[in-house]
């Protein structure tokens, strides 16, 4: 048993990818833009220009606020957080942090088989800023591309217990925001951004001095930076010295937080009314606001828990299986549509149960083994479902063996070709010819007569070996099941 215990708090920052920024008609997309040229007056915050609220920026918050079971409230008013920074041209934010539209909710985790439910304390919108983009140590370029685009800001409690937990929290909330379709929410390009406050305590006593670490853009790096922290903090207080409360920043290259600067006191934003946008209103069932919840709830997808349950109970996957298969909805996505091509084929239900399982098991394995090998995501993938489900029908059916199969689907995944195709491109036929095969292993049993014999003595392995002398001579084409009843007849 450890002596301290750790506490960790979440914020994150998910980008949403509305067509137009939060309160002007400026395109939300800047991966491909020069700097500075997706902006306008109203980005530049220009004397004169008024901002008008994106509508499914406020609709998608309330969306991920239903799916993480928050508390949506009567409405809320968009406000201006005050402060200077070289890439917040209007020196002030928008946002609605202290009038909160959706309070509390929670995210139920699987850690180490058991299930823990983290809370939320709140969930708001508001604008982004810009990017600073560093030449050196004597100066600082401004990118005012991002300068607008809308932005959720999840905050939880402290409520995490383990930067394993938390990794997994921020995997789970990336799974849900994709399946909501809000965000394309890549960690990596900064449509996911996560800062993770951590202190020790001694097990049920009072919260120790925390500490913030800015800007974690990765899974892996989250986890680190905590272990990092939870170890350093451990050492200072095993000395008996005191925790500085402070903010921390990440170094990859040396694995290991360092210092960037004190947090004696919280900051006076001068927070007050945005004098030129309405108050947000919402209905609850009539419609007495612009936005009204039970529409928006009847949006709500099924997500990855329930997906999974599914996937388990219609499917009879193991639920180790169907937890990999729903933890990205492309994933689920493909593995439903293979599912639905080979339903198409009049399949009874126990039958279904079985390709399902066999198509499973083809995702698992050598798809995700190919995608590995050649570093390539599901959705850049040149094999298509339909194909898939070809090629499993045409195992099942007898029509090509396992061996060949393998061959015939790294042909697809490499030119997305059918596999009836590809069988007939390089002569990949099973031999059905009756006359054909019993010449081939009656060669086979006169080459190995010690293999015969052990057969005739009980020895069931045998009959193995002679099955596969047979399948290497015809190069896979031959028919696992009929070589198998053929040999039995020739042996007795």
């Amino acid at each position: 048993m450890t002596k301290y215990e750790t506490v960790i708090g979440l914020e994150i920052h998910i980008q949403l990818k509305t067509k137009s920024k939060m309160f002007c008609r400026c395109d939300n997309f800047s991966v491909k833009a020069e700097p500075n040229t997706n902006i306008c007056p109203v980005c530049l915050g220009m004397p004169g220009t008024l901002p008008k609220a994106n509508k499914k920026a406020i609709e998608w918050l309330y969306l991920l606020g239903i799916a993480l079971n928050g508390k949506i409230r009567d409405g809320f008013q968009f406000e201006r957080k005050n402060y200077y920074y070289p890439d917040l041209p209007k020196a002030y934010q928008i946002t609605s942090s202290t009038d909160k539209p959706v309070d509390g909710g929670f995210l139920e985790l699987e850690i180490d088989r058991e299930t823990r439910k983290v809370e939320l304390d709140h969930i708001h919108l508001e604008e982004d800023a810009g990017k600073l983009v560093h030449g050196g140590d004597d100066y600082s370029l401004v990118d005012l591309n991002r300068a607008g685009t809308p932005l959720i800001e999840l905050v939880t409690k402290p409520d995490i217990r383990s930067p394993k937990e938390a990794k997994t929290f921020v995997q789970r909330l990336r799974a849900i925001v994709r399946y909501l379709g809000i965000s394309y929410a890549n960690m990596e390009e900064g449509n996911l951004r996560c800062d993770a406050n951590i202190s020790l305590r001694k097990a049920g006593g009072k919260l120790g001095e925390k500490v913030e670490i800015k800007n974690l853009n990765s899974f892996k790096m989250l986890e680190r930076a905590l272990e990092y922290e939870e170890k350093r903090q451990s050492e200072i207080l095993e000395l008996n010295k005191k925790i500085i409360q402070e903010t921390r920043g990440w170094d990859d290259a040396k694995g290991k937080t360092l210092p960037q600067r004190l947090k004696e006191e919280t900051q006076d934003y001068r927070y007050f009314p945005e004098p030129d946008l309405p108050p947000i209103l919402v209905g609850k069932t009539e419609k007495n606001g612009e936005f009204l919840i039970g529409e928006i709830k009847n949006k709500l997808p099924e997500l990855p828990a329930e997906k999974e349950k599914r996937f388990e109970k219609e499917y009879g996957l193991s639920r180790a299986d169907a937890k990999i298969l729903t933890a990205e909805i492309e994933i689920a996505r493909f593995f439903e549509q293979t599912v639905g091509a080979i339903e198409e084929t009049d399949k009874s239900a126990e039958e279904m149960r079985r390709y399902a399982k066999k198509a499973a098991n083809w995702i698992l394995t050598e798809l995700f083994y190919k995608m590995k090998e050649k570093d390539e995501d599901i959705t850049k993938i040149k094999i298509i479902p339909f194909h898939l489900a070809s090629l499993i029908d045409l195992i099942e059916s007898g029509q090509i063996s396992g061996k060949i199969a393998k061959e015939i689907f790294n042909e697809m995944y490499e030119t997305g070709k059918e596999p009836e195709n590809i069988i007939k491109e390089k002569g990949l036929e099973q031999i059905t010819g009756l006359e054909e095969l019993e010449k081939i292993i009656k060669e086979v049993i006169s080459n190995n007569p010690k293999s015969v014999e052990d057969y005739k003595k009980g020895k069931e392995a045998a009959l193995g070996y002679l099955v596969g002398q047979v399948m290497k001579e015809t190069k896979g084409k031959a028919n696992p099941q009929a070589v198998n009843e053929i040999l039995k007849q020739k042996l007795v």
